[in-house]
């Protein structure tokens, strides 16, 4: 499988990182060598390009990035990881996969190069693909890098208040209400446009954290920005639904299955590594066993 990338450091990557990392990637098509034999001209004429059944897009939490091994070739700092949920249903559905899932990425992303040599992820699409798997909208405007990154650190100050909700106020939730969920409607709306044939399934973000506690060290949010975060995370699930229904595709929530799942949980229980004492060398993202059961939610909603 061909890739390709750029790098971007991210604190939470579509809630995607607290702490965080990479992304992007191209993709490959099989074309079916069809030459038609001396003796048959019109019965074995060529046979069409074939491209892949699934096409995944997204960034890190798509991507799988703190898991491995990468997926063979492909760009480092894209951390795209073969244990990834896109990865993961193809190989289960022995489908044809075209991953061109990237950490850092945004919506722009799929309009544009994210790194040198990295083509726009749209331009994976065909009209072949059965299946596209999408997660996005997290890094847009850089929303859980400013808001993580900006609750960790004034935290530090005053760790049982809520010095982020009174820093921030409304603004994550203007930003998610005027750019988010237009980008993220008008991105689908060209997904299904590339790719008419196509069930596309897109995911929300799981929650990261629970709902009546904070965990310092582990994750460095106030008490008082717990409820905040959480539900400035729902916002933006709320608006990913919104943008699935608009363009008549298919919203994967993630909430239900990852609760009890989340950063703060024990080792062996959490799908979500913590800030702080990961397993993982990027936090504040999905393990394998989280992949694992996005994975597990997708494919339950798979025509």
């Amino acid at each position: 499988m061909a890739s390709e990338s750029r790098f971007r450091t991210v604190v939470l990557p579509a809630f995607a990182a607290l702490a965080a990392v990479v992304a992007v990637a191209a993709g490959a098509i099989w074309i079916i060598d069809a030459t038609p034999d001396d003796d048959d001209t019109v019965a074995n004429s060529p046979a069409p390009v074939a491209g892949p059944q699934l096409v995944h897009l997204g960034d890190s939490f798509a991507s799988g990035a703190g898991t491995t091994p990468l997926v063979e070739d492909s760009p480092v700092m894209c951390q795209r990881a073969q244990a990834n949920f896109g990865e993961r249903i193809a190989a289960t559905r022995k489908l044809t996969v075209t991953d061109v899932s990237c950490a850092g990425a945004t919506t722009e992303d799929f309009r544009v190069a994210q790194y040198d040599g990295v083509g726009p992820q749209l331009d994976s699409l065909s009209t072949s693909a059965k299946y596209v798997t999408v997660m996005i909208g997290g890094n847009d405007g850089a929303l859980f890098t400013t808001l993580v990154g900006e609750c960790t650190r004034l935290a530090q100050d005053d760790p049982t208040g809520s010095p982020c909700t009174s820093a921030l106020g409304r603004k994550p939730f203007r930003a998610i209400a005027t750019h988010t969920q237009p980008d993220v409607t008008a991105t689908l709306a060209e997904i299904r446009r590339r790719a008419p044939s196509a069930q596309v399934l897109i995911v929300g973000y799981p929650r990261l954290m629970p709902a009546a506690r904070t965990c310092r060290p582990a994750v460095g949010i106030a008490d008082g920005d717990l409820d905040y975060v959480n539900r400035i995370e729902a916002a933006l699930n709320a608006a990913v639904r919104a943008a699935a229904k608009a363009t008549g595709v298919t919203y994967v929530d993630l909430e239900r299955p990852f609760a009890g799942h989340d950063a703060c949980a024990a080792r062996g229980t959490r799908w979500i590594e913590p800030q702080y004492g990961a397993d993982t060398a990027v936090v504040m993202h999905p393990n394998e066993r989280g992949q694992e059961a996005i994975a597990a939610a997708v494919a339950a909603q798979m025509r």
